[in-house]
């Protein structure tokens, strides 16, 4: 099979090396509109079957030209790119896969490209990361062994694996979306009723081995699409976890309005952004550097099977790879998207039209082929 992937960032070079190790990827291409970034990449993994070209995202021509050559496309840029990449994937009839982003509705408009996709002959997988993604994935396999879905818990967090003052948080992937899930509300169903709280509340104490205590509070965005797949759920919340004491802190950012993106005061005559300033001042603070970190995930999708209440649970405890320096966020992430890539391109994945990961993508083999990239899932199944 032949893949391209858009981005030479973090989570596009660790796809690609994932991408490198597999015998049934014949050819990849690595585009960037920094050809430079991207051949770097290139030099650094060393394969035959890899290539750097210069592409600008933004122009569609320049995009469609490239991406024609390919079976499957894993779009690793910035959210703002995944629209328009997925147009275009339709318009030339190539398979995409991308990493989300609900900030914006952004993959809702792709959602809405289902007819399009399905009469190209597509099939376009949004929100493919940890969460969304690797929850979807395990929240759909789940409910699949269920006769009826009544909750859906998740719980994850990337974290540093030895916190340090003043947040106890090094951030794993951008600081400008982990403010922004902070600040916007997060979407629950709670007795059956869809409801907006607010995020940095409701924290409750949670245990990992090795890891604990740790809290876990409401963020935006987490549960996904999730409440479009299940309609009659009674319960469904997404928490993100940290180091205790740390969502008060947060949570005093955004009640002085340092966090949000529509709020200038002036100063010396200037209008100045409090958030622009925070983002400057916490990035010394917060970069990971070349410290160990941790990514921790808990998914409890509960139900009946032949009228017995039954919970499966998912758990994962991924770290840091030393050998590599690649992040256990980075892991976890490039890998799930890579994965889901190759099903589509080995025909595992055969549905045309555009679908959230909860809908498609086969749990049980999905955790089969982490566990051969050592990234473990452990499923209990609970009975009541």
């Amino acid at each position: 099979m032949k893949i391209a992937v858009l981005g030479s960032g973090l989570m596009g070079k660790e796809a690609v090396r994932d991408l490198v190790r597999s015998t049934e990827v014949k050819t990849i291409g690595l585009a960037d509109i920094d050809l430079v970034r991207a051949k770097q990449v290139c030099d650094n993994l060393k394969s035959d079957k890899l290539e750097a070209f210069r592409v600008d995202a933004s122009n569609q021509a320049e995009l469609s030209q490239f991406i024609s050559q390919y079976d499957v496309v894993i779009n690793a840029l910035f959210y703002s790119f995944n629209e328009i990449v997925a147009k275009t994937a339709i318009a030339v009839g190539v398979n995409n896969v991308d990493l989300g982003g609900h900030i914006g509705h952004i993959t809702d408009k792709i959602l809405e490209l289902k007819d399009a996709a399905k009469s190209a002959q597509t099939t376009i997988i949004p929100d493919l990361g940890v969460a969304p993604g690797m929850i979807n994935i395990l929240s759909g396999y789940g409910a699949s062994k269920l006769d009826k879905t009544e909750s859906i818990k998740m719980y994850v967090g990337g974290i540093p694996v030895k916190p340090e003052p003043p947040l106890e948080y090094n951030h794993v992937f951008s600081m400008e979306g982990v403010l922004d899930h902070y600040t916007d509300p997060s979407f629950i169903i709670r007795n059956g009723v869809k409801q907006e709280v607010p995020s940095l509340s409701e924290i409750e104490r949670i245990y990992f081995e090795k890891f604990g205590p740790l809290e876990a509070f409401h963020t935006s965005g987490g549960t996904s699409t999730l409440s479009y797949t299940y309609p009659d759920l009674k319960g469904l919340e997404y928490k993100t976890i940290r180091y205790p004491g740390h969502a008060e802190k947060a949570k005093l950012l955004v009640d002085l309005n340092l966090t949000r993106k529509d709020y200038e005061v002036e100063m010396k005559g200037q209008k100045v952004k409090p958030r622009e300033i925070l983002l400057k001042v916490l990035d010394p603070i917060v970069d990971l550097k070349d410290k160990d970190d941790v990514v921790l995930l808990r998914v409890m999708v509960s139900g009946e099977k032949n009228g017995v209440k039954i919970t499966h649970s998912y758990e994962m405890t991924t770290y840091k790879d030393r050998s590599t320096n690649v992040t256990a966020m980075a892991r976890a992430t490039a890998n799930t998207i890579s994965v889901v890539a190759q099903m589509i391109g080995k025909g595992m994945i055969t549905r045309k039209g555009v679908y959230p990961p909860e809908q498609i993508v086969p749990g049980n083999e999905y955790i089969k082929e982490m566990a051969k990239r050592n990234i473990n899932i452990i499923e209990t199944e609970i009975k009541k």
